[in-house]
């Protein structure tokens, strides 16, 4: 990560349909930023009260919300968890201007997503929402209590392993090798999630040790397996990082644009994703 003159630290807003979302995709990249000094946000459009299958309700989300503090911490970063249900996430109105918002308060240079195309429909109405405020967020007569962006920010997708209607694109491939260890430890913040709700609905295959450092040990194969770089994104760590270190990367965030925002050309990934030249 390069050293960056304060007007060129970009302001990322991250936006994740529940608490941890944002840590899986983007949690390094997070870090790196904080490590600059630029303005980072998680947002967590949901509250996550569905994602358990013993507790739900407001006693989980009290948790999630406390969990996402202290996975923000970690990072050094600001977590907003919204208080939309859980599962019952829909792309209206309302939703929409509480999202755009959002965006406008912060002001971000940079804006990441889910891809529309996902298993769950929180994931996929989280990026609608981002979608169908892309544009509104430059009109001042949409939401005119908050003040218009003079400037578009450009937008990217979270990585995923979805194939239809199209494959995931890396069009970014972000070095995490030096933050890997700390992005665990926030991924480790959210027990409800990684040591509970997950395992028993087998989604992703996680083990849970009984014993708090083989847990931790387990944790961490899976974060670093969904970290692994693609033949792409390889491709794009030698262009922009140089063969050798290109080559060496073992652990990286790759993010996809999205077409809606701001043009995300080679001097755009570089400044905001802070790509030493």
């Amino acid at each position: 990560m390069c050293e960056t003159d304060t007007e060129e630290r970009p302001r990322v807003l991250a936006i994740g349909a529940h608490p941890d979302d944002c840590d899986l995709k983007a949690g390094g990249c997070a870090i790196l930023w904080a490590q600059t000094g630029s303005a980072v946000r998680f947002v967590s459009v949901t509250n996550g009260d569905a994602g358990h299958h013993k507790q739900s309700g407001k006693e989980l989300a009290d948790r999630r919300r406390v969990e996402a503090k202290a996975a923000g911490k970690v990072a050094g970063i600001e977590y907003q968890v919204l208080d939309n249900p859980d599962g019952k996430l829909i792309p209206g109105l309302e939703e929409r201007w509480e999202l755009l918002r959002l965006m406008r308060e912060f002001q971000p240079d940079l804006i990441l997503t889910h891809r529309p195309n996902d298993y769950h429909p929180d994931h996929r109405y989280t990026s609608q929402l981002v979608q169908d405020c892309s544009y509104l967020v430059g009109v001042p007569n949409i939401c005119p209590d908050t003040p218009r962006l003079e400037k578009a920010p450009v937008i990217a997708y979270f990585s995923d392993d979805f194939q239809k209607p199209s494959p995931f694109e890396p069009d970014v491939a972000v070095d995490i090798d030096s933050v890997m260890d700390t992005k665990i430890r926030m991924l480790d913040c959210h027990e409800s999630q990684f040591y509970e709700w997950l395992p028993w609905i087998d989604r992703h295959g996680i083990e849970t040790p009984a014993d708090p450092e083989r847990r931790l040990e387990a944790l961490s194969r899976f974060a670093r397996s969904f970290s692994r770089p693609s033949e792409k994104a390889r491709d794009f760590l030698k262009r922009y990082y140089g063969d050798g270190r290109g080559v060496a990367v073992v652990n990286v965030e790759t993010f996809e644009a999205c077409e809606y925002g701001a043009e995300m050309d080679a001097d755009a990934i570089r400044r905001l994703f802070q790509i030493p030249r």
